[in-house]
């Protein structure tokens, strides 16, 4: 593990010098991504990205599974008409991300699942699917690493976006629960643990 952990450090002096900033905003950043569960800090050690991990992955996805879904199937019948925009333009950002830039891929993946699944009428439901989006991104990045994965999500997403603004919510519910099963197993795979 400390070959691995290693290889996973964050220096906060050269992040602080990267960024010009002062160590201390970046020591708030790194702690808050440590409550985020995306880095650890070893006394004397320093920061360390927190290893992918197939427990942590079935965790997220099974509550991805529990919410997602039928939150994206309300949010398409009562959205509003910014709304329908929102997930219109996380829509064409994802569309428009190649799969040469993974994180950026990811990121834009995130905030299309986002859109699809929370209004304004749903702030904790937000809150929880933008807290599990946040963790799961770097497993979305780990999933499309195979060749014709990001392929295979492009199709999934065109379906989503399709039945979404259709308001159908049946659909939504059905393609996006399909989608996300999916991506656990083929982590299951990837992982080791399927």
């Amino acid at each position: 593990m400390a070959g691995e952990l290693g290889e996973r450090a964050v220096r906060q002096d050269a992040l602080a010098q990267e960024l010009g900033v002062s160590k201390i905003p970046v020591r708030e950043a790194l702690s808050r991504l440590a409550q985020d569960g995306l880095l650890m800090r070893i006394p004397n050690r320093g920061w360390f990205v927190c290893p992918l991990s197939m427990g942590e992955a079935e965790e997220i996805y099974a509550l991805r599974l529990a919410i997602e879904p039928q939150a994206a199937a309300q949010a398409c019948e009562s959205a509003t008409a910014a709304e329908r925009e929102a997930v219109k333009s996380a829509y064409k950002a994802l569309e428009a991300a190649t799969r040469s830039d993974l994180s950026a891929l990811a990121r834009h993946n995130r905030e299309f699942h986002l859109a699809l699944a929370t209004t304004e009428t749903q702030p904790l439901t937000r809150r929880l699917i933008e807290q599990l989006a946040l963790l799961a991104e770097r497993y979305v990045a780990q999933h499309l690493r195979p060749h014709g994965r990001s392929d295979r999500a492009r199709a999934e997403h065109a379906a989503l976006h399709a039945a979404w603004i259709a308001g159908d919510s049946t659909q939504v519910a059905t393609l996006l629960t399909a989608h996300i099963g999916g991506t656990l197993d083929d982590l299951r795979q990837q992982l080791g643990d399927g």
